[in-house]
Protein backbone atom coordinates (compact mmCIF):
# COMPACT_ATOMS: atom_id res chain seq x y z
CA UNK A 1 0.00 0.00 0.00
CA UNK A 2 1.19 3.64 -1.23
CA UNK A 3 2.31 5.80 1.33
CA UNK A 4 0.21 9.52 1.48
CA UNK A 5 3.29 11.01 0.29
CA UNK A 6 3.71 8.56 -2.51
CA UNK A 7 0.26 9.31 -3.45
CA UNK A 8 0.80 13.01 -3.31
CA UNK A 9 4.08 12.61 -5.67
CA UNK A 10 2.14 10.25 -7.81
CA UNK A 11 -0.96 12.91 -8.28
CA UNK A 12 1.50 15.82 -8.82
CA UNK A 13 3.25 13.86 -12.00
CA UNK A 14 0.35 13.28 -12.90
CA UNK A 15 -1.01 16.93 -12.74
CA UNK A 16 2.29 18.18 -14.06
CA UNK A 17 1.94 16.47 -17.46
CA UNK A 18 -1.66 17.08 -17.75
CA UNK A 19 -0.76 20.92 -17.85
CA UNK A 20 2.63 20.66 -19.81
CA UNK A 21 1.06 18.48 -22.42
CA UNK A 22 -1.91 20.83 -22.69
CA UNK A 23 0.14 23.81 -23.35
CA UNK A 24 2.48 21.68 -25.77
CA UNK A 25 -0.45 20.06 -27.92
CA UNK A 26 -2.22 23.90 -28.11
CA UNK A 27 0.87 25.02 -29.35
CA UNK A 28 1.90 22.23 -31.97
CA UNK A 29 -0.62 20.48 -32.27
CA UNK A 30 -0.94 16.64 -31.41
CA UNK A 31 1.01 14.88 -34.10
CA UNK A 32 4.01 17.94 -33.91
CA UNK A 33 4.00 17.73 -30.00
CA UNK A 34 6.97 14.99 -28.80
CA UNK A 35 6.47 13.06 -25.53
CA UNK A 36 10.27 14.45 -24.70
CA UNK A 37 9.11 17.79 -24.75
CA UNK A 38 6.14 17.33 -22.52
CA UNK A 39 8.21 15.47 -20.18
CA UNK A 40 10.90 18.17 -19.93
CA UNK A 41 8.37 21.09 -19.96
CA UNK A 42 6.63 19.41 -16.89
CA UNK A 43 9.93 18.44 -15.50
CA UNK A 44 9.37 14.62 -15.24
CA UNK A 45 10.88 11.52 -16.73
CA UNK A 46 9.84 9.95 -19.69
CA UNK A 47 8.60 6.81 -18.28
CA UNK A 48 6.28 9.02 -16.56
CA UNK A 49 3.49 9.47 -20.01
CA UNK A 50 4.08 5.53 -19.95
CA UNK A 51 2.73 4.78 -16.03
CA UNK A 52 0.07 7.73 -16.29
CA UNK A 53 -1.44 7.49 -19.72
CA UNK A 54 0.25 4.19 -22.02
CA UNK A 55 0.87 6.70 -25.10
CA UNK A 56 0.88 10.00 -26.08
CA UNK A 57 -2.74 9.76 -27.97
CA UNK A 58 -4.17 8.77 -24.48
CA UNK A 59 -2.13 11.59 -23.15
CA UNK A 60 -4.32 13.82 -25.85
CA UNK A 61 -7.36 11.91 -25.43
CA UNK A 62 -7.05 12.76 -21.30
CA UNK A 63 -6.28 16.45 -21.82
CA UNK A 64 -9.07 17.33 -24.01
CA UNK A 65 -11.42 15.79 -21.65
CA UNK A 66 -10.02 17.02 -18.75
CA UNK A 67 -10.25 20.94 -20.87
CA UNK A 68 -13.32 20.26 -21.10
CA UNK A 69 -14.48 19.21 -17.20
CA UNK A 70 -11.93 21.96 -15.77
CA UNK A 71 -13.72 24.66 -18.18
CA UNK A 72 -17.40 22.86 -16.72
CA UNK A 73 -16.23 24.09 -13.40
CA UNK A 74 -16.16 27.61 -14.14
CA UNK A 75 -19.80 27.99 -15.43
CA UNK A 76 -22.50 29.56 -13.90
CA UNK A 77 -25.82 29.52 -12.19
CA UNK A 78 -27.51 25.84 -13.03
CA UNK A 79 -31.17 25.70 -14.13
CA UNK A 80 -33.75 24.51 -11.38
CA UNK A 81 -36.19 22.49 -11.85
CA UNK A 82 -39.45 24.81 -12.81
CA UNK A 83 -37.60 27.20 -15.10
CA UNK A 84 -39.14 27.99 -17.96
CA UNK A 85 -37.56 27.47 -21.61
CA UNK A 86 -36.26 31.53 -21.53
CA UNK A 87 -34.82 30.94 -18.63
CA UNK A 88 -33.01 27.35 -19.06
CA UNK A 89 -31.70 29.39 -22.33
CA UNK A 90 -30.14 32.15 -20.38
CA UNK A 91 -28.26 29.60 -18.02
CA UNK A 92 -26.89 27.59 -20.98
CA UNK A 93 -25.79 30.96 -22.22
CA UNK A 94 -24.36 32.04 -18.97
CA UNK A 95 -22.77 28.83 -18.17
CA UNK A 96 -21.17 28.80 -21.65
CA UNK A 97 -19.61 32.06 -21.50
CA UNK A 98 -18.35 31.88 -18.01
CA UNK A 99 -16.77 28.36 -19.19
CA UNK A 100 -15.02 30.19 -22.59
CA UNK A 101 -14.24 33.72 -20.96
CA UNK A 102 -13.36 32.74 -16.99
CA UNK A 103 -10.27 34.97 -16.19
CA UNK A 104 -8.33 31.73 -14.44
CA UNK A 105 -8.69 29.71 -17.76
CA UNK A 106 -5.76 28.76 -18.76
CA UNK A 107 -4.99 30.25 -22.14
CA UNK A 108 -3.66 27.18 -23.78
CA UNK A 109 -7.54 25.71 -23.45
CA UNK A 110 -8.94 27.94 -26.00
CA UNK A 111 -6.39 27.62 -28.93
CA UNK A 112 -5.92 24.02 -27.67
CA UNK A 113 -10.09 23.33 -28.39
CA UNK A 114 -9.58 25.89 -31.40
CA UNK A 115 -7.22 23.66 -33.09
CA UNK A 116 -9.07 20.29 -32.45
CA UNK A 117 -12.08 21.55 -34.55
CA UNK A 118 -9.95 22.85 -37.35
CA UNK A 119 -7.18 19.68 -37.03
CA UNK A 120 -9.52 16.92 -35.77
CA UNK A 121 -8.17 13.93 -34.12
CA UNK A 122 -9.63 10.74 -33.15
CA UNK A 123 -9.65 12.14 -30.00
CA UNK A 124 -12.28 14.22 -30.53
CA UNK A 125 -14.95 11.60 -30.53
CA UNK A 126 -14.89 10.19 -27.59
CA UNK A 127 -15.17 13.97 -26.43
CA UNK A 128 -18.31 14.62 -27.82
CA UNK A 129 -19.71 11.98 -27.03
CA UNK A 130 -18.54 11.87 -23.34
CA UNK A 131 -18.86 16.02 -23.26
CA UNK A 132 -20.42 17.74 -25.52
CA UNK A 133 -23.28 16.11 -27.19
CA UNK A 134 -25.11 15.76 -23.25
CA UNK A 135 -25.06 19.74 -23.34
CA UNK A 136 -26.32 20.21 -26.88
CA UNK A 137 -29.12 17.48 -26.07
CA UNK A 138 -30.26 20.09 -23.56
CA UNK A 139 -30.13 23.19 -26.11
CA UNK A 140 -32.04 20.99 -28.36
CA UNK A 141 -34.34 20.42 -25.91
CA UNK A 142 -34.88 24.07 -24.87
CA UNK A 143 -34.97 25.21 -28.82
CA UNK A 144 -37.62 22.57 -28.80
CA UNK A 145 -39.82 23.95 -26.33
CA UNK A 146 -39.25 27.84 -27.15
CA UNK A 147 -40.65 26.80 -30.97
CA UNK A 148 -43.46 24.91 -29.83
CA UNK A 149 -42.09 21.89 -31.99
CA UNK A 150 -43.60 23.52 -35.63
CA UNK A 151 -39.73 23.34 -37.00
CA UNK A 152 -38.03 20.49 -38.39
CA UNK A 153 -35.18 19.38 -36.50
CA UNK A 154 -32.85 20.80 -38.97
CA UNK A 155 -34.06 24.09 -38.01
CA UNK A 156 -33.95 23.57 -34.45
CA UNK A 157 -30.20 22.39 -35.27
CA UNK A 158 -29.44 25.30 -37.23
CA UNK A 159 -31.02 27.70 -34.00
CA UNK A 160 -28.90 25.85 -31.50
CA UNK A 161 -26.02 26.21 -33.86
CA UNK A 162 -26.31 30.09 -33.68
CA UNK A 163 -26.77 30.41 -29.95
CA UNK A 164 -23.02 28.51 -29.70
CA UNK A 165 -21.38 30.55 -32.35
CA UNK A 166 -22.57 33.92 -30.36
CA UNK A 167 -20.50 32.79 -27.56
CA UNK A 168 -18.11 31.51 -29.51
CA UNK A 169 -17.24 34.51 -31.68
CA UNK A 170 -15.88 36.36 -27.63
CA UNK A 171 -13.35 33.80 -27.58
CA UNK A 172 -11.74 33.15 -30.53
CA UNK A 173 -12.58 36.51 -32.29
CA UNK A 174 -11.30 38.93 -29.70
CA UNK A 175 -8.11 40.54 -31.74
CA UNK A 176 -10.56 40.81 -34.55
CA UNK A 177 -13.35 42.66 -32.39
CA UNK A 178 -10.67 44.76 -31.07
CA UNK A 179 -9.58 46.13 -34.13
CA UNK A 180 -13.11 46.90 -35.60
CA UNK A 181 -14.23 48.61 -32.07
CA UNK A 182 -10.77 49.55 -30.05
CA UNK A 183 -13.03 51.16 -27.62
CA UNK A 184 -14.19 47.23 -26.86
CA UNK A 185 -9.51 46.54 -26.22
CA UNK A 186 -9.90 49.13 -23.28
CA UNK A 187 -13.34 48.30 -21.71
CA UNK A 188 -14.80 44.89 -22.87
CA UNK A 189 -18.13 43.74 -22.03
CA UNK A 190 -18.59 41.94 -19.04
CA UNK A 191 -19.76 38.20 -19.17
CA UNK A 192 -22.89 39.20 -17.39
CA UNK A 193 -23.68 42.20 -20.35
CA UNK A 194 -22.79 39.43 -23.18
CA UNK A 195 -24.75 36.77 -21.43
CA UNK A 196 -27.89 39.70 -21.67
CA UNK A 197 -27.64 40.81 -24.99
CA UNK A 198 -26.44 36.92 -26.05
CA UNK A 199 -30.24 35.68 -24.44
CA UNK A 200 -32.02 38.73 -25.80
CA UNK A 201 -31.05 38.16 -29.49
CA UNK A 202 -31.34 34.44 -29.66
CA UNK A 203 -34.81 34.85 -28.09
CA UNK A 204 -35.81 37.41 -30.94
CA UNK A 205 -34.30 35.12 -33.23
CA UNK A 206 -36.05 32.43 -32.39
CA UNK A 207 -39.33 33.67 -31.58
CA UNK A 208 -39.31 34.70 -34.73
CA UNK A 209 -38.39 31.34 -36.80
CA UNK A 210 -41.42 30.22 -35.84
Amino acid sequence: MLAAAEIAVIQDTRRRLLFAAGEVFAERGFHQATVREITERAGVNVAAVNYHFRDKAELYRVVLKECHCHSESMGGPMPVEGDTAEDRLRCFVDAFLHRLLHPDRPAWQGLLMAREMTQPTDALDALVEECIRPCSRDLEVIIHELTGGKLSKDREWMLAFSVVSQCLFYLHDRPLIERLYPKLAIQPPTIEQLVEHIHAFSLAAIRAAQ
